[in-house]
């Protein structure tokens, strides 16, 4: 018995020493292979993908019970770049991965030292290493050691927790399950690294673009998933991990994932070798803590994903680089250089600040190098930048020019962290800063806009931050500066700060604790200096609006520009519905008309951030339209359209503003703006303002003569108040312009009544020697020479996270442009100027110049791992470029009324405008950066030579054997227009290659190779030409003996027809064709004693030697009655044996119909077309457009084109939502009605000879013919019943 109980304590305390909570024995040395590898590409066997691998041994020994050092041991790197697997019809990809041993050395270097790190119950913590290790090497560790962080669990098979990992503190779910025979267990945990705390993630550059919950939640452009399995083994010591295996999938698309994606696939695996007792602890030197498992990032400004160079020696490289691209880019813009830009911008970024000075110093006497040196130091974003700028200010040695056109850049892209806002705030208080008014207000917005970009990454923001500009608008306030106050409210709507609100409610009548009493312009820019807040305290802007907007004394510009700010808060049904009653008893019709068209706008909205305020505006709508529905266009009104796309999770918006009062007919204020919706965030476009303060006040409420029908008489009526601009008040600027982008105030300026006066003063008739349009002309006259180019970083928005293996994932897009133009001009003037500027209208003025203008638009987009040292991913790379260049010679004489120009015809084909674009499977390493791999990821198995890749990395192709699937298609076409006359031709050609699967995802839309081109150059020309002529004579002059020579024998023919008008042959009916054409000229030559008389001559001619020149004349000329308004346009090719000619007859019967005839061909008579459109006019009470199109004769090529056309316009109706209806209409006729059916929409019907297509009802915003009320009196009083 005493036995028995023996063995089962025995068996009992076996039982207890064994668990599987993990842990590792301090006297054991463990040895595990380790191998990671990371895919990326589109996840089908015949594209191209790219992938990087790392395998070593490690080995894990103890120095003490928690401490313990890892070291590695046969590492390798290894990368990717073709085809791999089999593809759909069973070829065998060729490519494998390949040996990188130069950076295999460079990293095995780093990880042969020892690397310490804490280890209990499972938890990795504290790692430790020499100091010389890099951040990068010890990430690559955190990813070995991720596989040993794994929480168990005995008491619980499934659990969650939170815990650190390589990603952040994440939420881990776990499931348990341990195997009866070997007791093994297996843990599977799965990350949601979506929603971790201290997300071991970065943004860049997306400071402006607000966040859109309501997109994100239509579809998601990244979704990532973590999953570990690991097989524990329990031993006396603890649990030992015998083998793990993570896997981190991620599907990527610049759009919804759900319409195709890019795929990364990140896996690595530990195997256990052996366990082994070692003799003694080992011991480790001097150690620096390098943080727990959480992901740390290295030089992120630094490592620009879409290209690798060596950074040794930076300032050399980076001064033979300005030196190269000022000189290949010094007349016009080499598009095969532009991409350089992108690696000067790294070496910059890498330099010292004294070599930033070195640079300035050799580069400052060169306009062209300091120019480019200018431009592109603006993207050193850190302290550099405002140390570089703070000496040049203190030195003074740039121009005013120079330092605006550079600080407004260096500050939006500037990192926005603590100690940069606070380093900025010196540039408010310098005094270079104040010497130019425009560098001023571009140095106060552009630390608001710094403010903005620094409160979007630290919440809550502190008010110190904005605290300069705060004071600056109190003190303008106390001393009554009107300048000043505009100036500081427009930097704290660039600021956007909650803490504001306060400064800028004591702008605010009605809502300042002390009465305030500040003309409109101040109050405008007070109101709209909240409306970046409204999105981070909306209650707060939302309470002030309201207030704004129900103050019926207020100026009527405020209130609309309160209801504008009032929704930017996104305001709930209640708020709409508040708003709704007080519009139902508004008496300022402007108000009404504002707020009316502002909601009915809004009810239309479907991108996803309006959907509930569509809602809402659409109730609202439905309550006024009955009273309110018809307000004439002539009152104040806000337009609001946009678009979004599910499937691409993209959308655009645009907005256009037009404020009036009672007291002005002409505007007060025009706004315009754009928004771009994508992946989620909502960017504001350019955005364009103009008030008119002065000129409101010049023209007051009513033009004197001014009728509103755009004829001659209102110009002449408006152009005659103009000429009084003299009475205009001196306190109000004319004009006030401002510019904004990203939401962000970078430009603004007034447009004063003395600068008025002095351009008058310098242009005027009277001016004299030595004004400023006097000076100019001598210097044209001297010839002038000018250069400008312009190198600019537009955008730059990066995106990083962690991965499983430690290294860091980047998605980035990059948009850069190079901009240039250049001038050569000399100009002679015949008699010269002597004592007047008038004299240059009695003088001849020639011309002779030649330069070009142009630019290069670059971008990219890059999806994969970005480290110092190596490359791995997709990338997509288009390139725009756009030439003009030009040389001519021109004549202008005033006094005759002539103007001539001369240049010679394309003597070499030329690209004026392209697009290039592919995707590639790219590869680099920083050993080997000339040896970089770029595979289109959809092969070009049909033409090697059909694209070009810039010099540099290596193209792959695929192998010789490898024959194309049938899931891959390319298409190539050329189309030209040639002019054998003028020898010059315009052709467009296009090459596409494809994946057949772009029919089911749009993603697809966009991979491949894409080129278009727009291009220019010679033609076969009847004979050689040396130049092109072309010729203008303006007024009264003798109709050209060809001219009158047509009306003769048209004249001719329509006696014969006259004779001939019963007889039912053909040649009679094509005789009687000619009658309305008869009849006009007929009048016009009785009106002009048969002598018709020219209104003006053109002429375009090619000068080919001794020959006759050959061409083309036109002559235009008018027959003016009473009721009816007659011209006529004559256009006759010149040259031997031709009798092309073109006649257009018009006639305009105002309120009646308007018609056009139009015949050519030898003499005008092979072919016959007219277009008739009675006016707009009303039918009962809806207003009807109608338009017809007949033809009796067209050529048989355009017949061809328009027999083409038509087999489209079905399927087109179909996508626009056309019904279509087979029924015999007119026989060679087109004919089109638009009738409007509501307030706000109208019916379409468009009717072919074999068919009709009709759409009813469709929105649309231009305005409603309005109803008859007192346009003297802008309130509801007038407004009758409506």
């Amino acid at each position: 018995m005493r036995g028995l109980f023996l063995c089962c304590l025995v068996a009992l305390a076996s039982s207890q020493s064994v668990h599987y909570e993990l842990g590792l024995n301090p006297k054991k040395i463990y040895e595990y292979k380790y191998v990671g590898a990371v895919n990326f590409g589109l996840g089908i066997s015949y594209l191209a993908e790219s992938a990087t691998r790392i395998s070593c041994k490690i080995s894990i020994v103890g120095a003490s019970a928690k401490t313990f050092i890892l070291q590695v041991s046969d590492f390798a790197f290894e990368d990717f770049n073709g085809i791999q697997g089999r593809d759909f019809n069973g070829i065998q990809g060729r490519n494998k991965f390949n040996a990188s041993p130069k950076l295999t050395q460079r990293i095995a270097s780093q990880l042969s030292k020892p690397f310490v790190f804490d280890y209990e119950s499972g938890h990795v913590s504290n790692i430790r290493t020499s100091v010389e290790i890099s951040d990068t090497i010890v990430n690559i560790v955190r990813g070995i050691l991720g596989l040993f962080q794994v929480t168990v669990k005995t008491t619980q098979i499934i659990y969650e927790l939170e815990e650190a990992g390589i990603h952040g503190i994440c939420q881990s779910h776990y499931a348990t399950e341990v195997n009866a025979a070997t007791k093994d267990m297996t843990i599977t945990q799965v990350v949601n690294v979506n929603n971790c705390k201290g997300k071991a993630a970065i943004y860049r550059g997306m400071a402006t673009a607000v966040l859109d919950e309501d997109a994100k939640a239509r579809g998601e452009s990244i979704v990532s998933t973590v999953r570990c399995v690991y097989t524990v083994k329990p031993t006396a010591d603890g649990g030992l991990i015998t083998w793990a295996r993570g896997l981190e999938q991620q599907h990527f698309s610049p759009f919804n994932v759900k319409g195709g994606n890019f795929k990364m696939e990140a896996k690595n695996e530990l195997v256990l070798l052996s366990v082994n007792d070692t003799a003694e602890a080992t011991t480790f030197g001097s150690m620096s803590s390098r943080g727990d498992l959480v992901f740390k990032f290295v030089n992120a400004e630094v490592n620009v994903p879409i290209m690798m160079q060596n950074l040794d020696d930076p300032v050399t490289k980076a001064a033979e680089l300005i030196k190269h691209l000022a000189e290949v880019n010094r007349y016009q813009i080499d598009s095969a250089t532009s991409e350089d830009t992108i690696k000067l911008y790294q070496l910059l970024r890498v330099m010292p600040y004294e070599g930033l000075e070195v640079l300035w110093k050799q580069f400052a006497g060169n306009e062209e190098q300091r120019r480019w040196f200018l431009d592109v130091i603006v993207e050193v974003s850190d302290a550099r930048i405002l140390k570089f700028f703070e000496m040049r200010f203190q030195a003074g040695d740039v121009s005013a020019n120079e330092a605006l056109q550079t600080l407004v850049v260096a500050f939006n892209h500037l990192q926005a962290i603590p100690d940069l806002v606070e380093m900025a705030k010196m540039f408010l208080k310098m005094p270079f800063s104040k010497s130019n008014v425009y560098l001023w207000n571009t140095v106060v917005l552009s630390y608001g806009s710094l403010v903005y970009k620094h409160c979007a990454y630290y919440t809550p923001c502190p008010v110190a931050v904005v605290q300069p500009l705060l004071d600056m608008a109190v003190e303008s306030l106390r001393n009554g500066n009107q300048t000043d106050m505009v100036l500081a409210l427009k930097a704290l709507g660039n600021a956007g700060h909650p803490g504001s609100i306060k400064t800028i409610m004591r702008f605010l009548p009605g809502v300042a604790a002390t009465p305030v009493d500040l003309p409109p312009r101040v109050l405008s820019a007070a109101v709209q200096s909240m409306r970046l807040i409204a999105a981070r305290d909306p209650h707060s802007v939302q309470d002030i609006a309201m207030s704004l907007f129900l103050q019926k004394n207020l100026p009527t510009e405020i209130r609309m520009l309160a209801f504008m700010i009032l929704f930017d808060c996104k305001p709930s049904m209640a708020v709409v519905s508040i708003v709704t009653v007080h519009l139902q008893e508004e008496k300022d019709l402007h108000v009404i008309s504002f707020a009316y068209s502002y909601l009915k706008s809004l009810s239309r909205s479907s991108t996803p951030n309006n959907h509930a305020l569509s809602t809402a505006c659409n109730v609202a709508v439905k309550i006024l339209a009955p009273r309110f529905g018809c307000i004439s266009y002539h009152y104040s009104k806000a337009v609001h359209m946009d678009w979004f796309n599910d499937d691409f999770l993209i959308g655009t918006a645009t907005e256009v503003f037009m404020l009036r009062s009672a007291t002005s007919i002409f505007p007060t204020e025009i706004m315009m703006k754009g928004k771009f919706y994508f992946i989620g965030r909502i960017l504001e476009l350019m955005e364009l303002g103009v008030r008119a303060d002065g000129l409101s006040a010049l023209f007051g409420d009513d033009i004197p003569g001014f009728k509103g029908d755009l004829s001659f008489s209102d110009f002449q009526a408006v152009l005659n108040v103009l000429q009084n601009w003299e009475i205009m008040p001196d306190d109000k600027p004319v004009l006030t312009a401002y510019s904004r982008a990203s939401g962000q105030e970078w430009f603004f300026t007034d447009l004063s009544k003395e600068t008025i006066k002095n351009i008058i003063k310098d242009a005027s008739h009277s001016a004299k020697k030595g004004s400023s349009l006097w000076a100019a002309i001598e210097k044209l006259q001297r010839g002038v020479s000018w250069h400008w180019t312009k190198a600019f970083l537009i955008l730059e928005v990066r995106y990083f996270q962690a991965t499983i293996l430690g290294f860091p994932l980047e998605i980035s897009k990059y948009y850069n442009s190079i901009s240039g133009i250049t001038v050569n001009a000399t100009v002679a003037v015949n008699p010269p100027m002597t004592d007047r500027l008038g004299q240059l209208l009695t003088s001849e003025i020639s011309l002779e110049t030649d330069g070009f203008i142009g630019f290069t638009k670059d971008s990219w987009v890059f999806y994969g791992i970005n480290t110092e040292l190596f490359q791995c991913g997709s990338e997509f790379k288009a390139k725009v470029p756009l030439t003009i260049p030009w040389k001519f010679s021109a004549k202008i004489n005033v006094a005759e009324k002539k103007f001539a120009l001369d240049f010679a015809p394309c003597k070499k084909e030329f690209d004026l405008v392209s697009f290039s674009s592919n995707v590639y499977a790219v590869t680099r390493n920083i050993e080997e950066p000339d040896l970089a791999k770029m595979t289109p990821i959809i092969p070009n198995y049909f033409d090697s030579n059909d694209e070009v890749v810039p010099t540099g990395p290596t193209v792959v192709t695929p192998e010789s054997d490898q024959l194309p699937t049938r899931n891959i298609w390319q298409q190539r076409d050329r189309m030209c227009a040639e002019s054998n006359i003028y020898d010059t031709g315009l052709c467009v050609e296009y090459k596409l290659r494809r994946d057949y699967y772009h029919e089911e995802y749009p993603l697809y839309y966009f991979l491949g190779y894409t080129h278009m081109a727009f291009k220019v150059g010679p033609a076969q020309a009847n004979n050689a030409v040396d130049k092109i002529h072309f010729e203008v004579n303006v007024g009264p002059s003798s109709l050209p003996a060809n001219a009158i020579q047509l009306l003769e024998t048209v004249r001719g023919l329509s006696k014969e027809a006259t004779q001939q008008e019963g007889l039912p042959s053909d040649s009679a009916s094509g005789i009687r064709s000619h009658h309305s054409h008869r009849d006009n000229l007929m009048e016009v030559m009785e009106g002009r004693n048969s002598t018709p008389e020219a209104m003006f001559n053109v002429n375009a001619f090619a000068i080919s030697g001794n020959n006759k020149p050959e061409g083309y004349n036109a002559v235009f000329f008018n027959t003016p009655e009473a009721k009816i308004r007659k011209t006529q346009l004559i256009v006759s090719q010149v040259g031997e044996d031709t009798t092309w000619k073109m006649c257009i007859d018009t006639t305009v019967k105002p309120y009646v119909e308007s018609k056009a005839n139009i015949r050519w061909g030898a003499e005008c008579q092979s072919y016959q077309m007219s277009i008739i459109s009675p006016t707009a006019r009303l039918l009962g009470a809806r207003p009807t457009i109608k338009v017809r199109i007949h033809w009796t004769r067209i050529p048989e090529k355009m017949s061809e084109v328009c027999t083409r056309i038509k087999k489209y316009i079905p399927g087109v109706a179909l996508l626009l939502r056309f019904d279509q209806k087979q029924e015999r209409n007119t026989k060679q006729e087109i004919s089109a009605t638009v009738v409007e059916s509501s307030a706000d929409s109208i019916d379409v019907k468009i009717k072919f000879p074999e068919f009709t297509v009709y759409h009813q009802d469709i929105p649309f915003p231009l305005p409603p013919v309005s109803r008859t009320f007192n346009t003297d009196n802008t309130t509801i009083d007038n407004f009758g019943q409506a």
